[in-house]
């Protein structure tokens, strides 16, 4: 991936992480595409938890409508006993040691959904599993979001937030230990892959600030290179926070919607705050970049 000239770089309206219905979007890959291009998006990453298979729809929608596109992903990772995502920007989806991480990853994610379902039983909620199969397009990766819309749906809780602080975080009764990739393993496949290793959403984890400083520690010294500075799980307060954190550390940083559905998330494609001027942007080192440069660039001139 060729550098690019910092200047100009942050007027351009990225979003490098998102979800299509391929994990817990609401979205197919094409109708992603589609929704970034009507609110103005210059380039777009998708990012489905722990899967690539919606890289190429989403691809030939984005060349067909003259989006520049970076294949990517979100991996589970485990550290500290909680679930941490890194996000790989310009992977290769056809790398196959990152295929390989990716579905073993996968091949524990059905076990996982049914023990879910049977916790959920335990204190009474029954069917579960099977209604949080029927909102996943993708029947090999159940996750606790598809279980949250399920509850919504039969009336539980109001809505996917209070499901998760009630039944689906550590300590509640829908909460299942699940034992995910090692943050050294999950940078090794990103990088295998030719892609750049980004900490993703780093405000949502529960984490001591000690273990806050080892996770970015060992991010840096597996070969991670950036964080999500600007997402819409941020507050600005966590923005600038993190914006402190990129600085120190010398990481590249990055800004992300985590755009799952309209009625779901907090922020929509390409509606994210702007980077602090300041800081290097990790489009800079992604090759779709200049393609976005130049398709704003007509656009300016219409």
């Amino acid at each position: 991936m060729s550098a690019l000239p910092a200047s100009g770089l942050h007027a351009l309206n990225v979003d490098l992480h998102c979800h299509s219905t391929v994990s817990d979007g609401w979205l197919e890959p094409q109708a992603l595409v589609l929704r970034a291009l009507a609110n103005g998006v210059d380039l777009l990453a998708l990012t489905d938890h722990d899967e690539l298979g919606g890289i190429a729809e989403a691809q030939r929608a984005a060349l067909a409508h003259g989006l520049a596109f970076v294949a990517g992903v979100e991996i589970s990772v485990l550290f500290a006993g909680e679930t941490v995502h890194i996000v790989g920007l310009g992977v290769d989806p056809r790398c196959p040691t990152l295929g390989g991480g990716l579905a073993e990853l996968r091949a524990g994610r059905d076990a996982r959904a049914r023990r879910i379902g049977d916790e959920l039983a335990r204190i009474g909620i029954g069917g579960a599993f099977e209604g949080a199969l029927r909102f996943a397009r993708n029947p090999t990766l159940v996750s606790r979001a598809h279980f949250a819309r399920h509850l919504v749906a039969s009336g539980v809780m109001p809505d996917v937030k209070t499901v998760f602080d009630h039944y689906l975080v550590r300590g509640k009764p829908g909460f299942v230990e699940h034992r995910w990739a090692a943050l050294e393993d999950a940078v090794a496949w990103i990088r295998a892959a030719g892609g750049i290793a980004v900490v993703a959403h780093p405000a949502r984890y529960r984490l001591s600030t000690a273990d806050m400083g080892q996770l970015f520690d060992r991010f840096v010294a597996a070969g991670g290179e950036a964080v999500e500075v600007v997402s819409g799980a941020h507050s600005e307060d966590e923005m600038r926070r993190f914006a402190t954190v990129a600085r120190q550390r010398g990481l590249l940083a990055s800004r992300a919607s985590d755009f799952h559905g309209e009625h779901e998330s907090a922020v929509d494609l390409g509606r994210c705050n702007p980077l602090p001027p300041d800081l290097a942007p990790v489009w800079s080192r992604l090759a779709a970049t200049a393609a976005a440069q130049a398709a704003a660039a007509a656009r300016a001139a219409l």
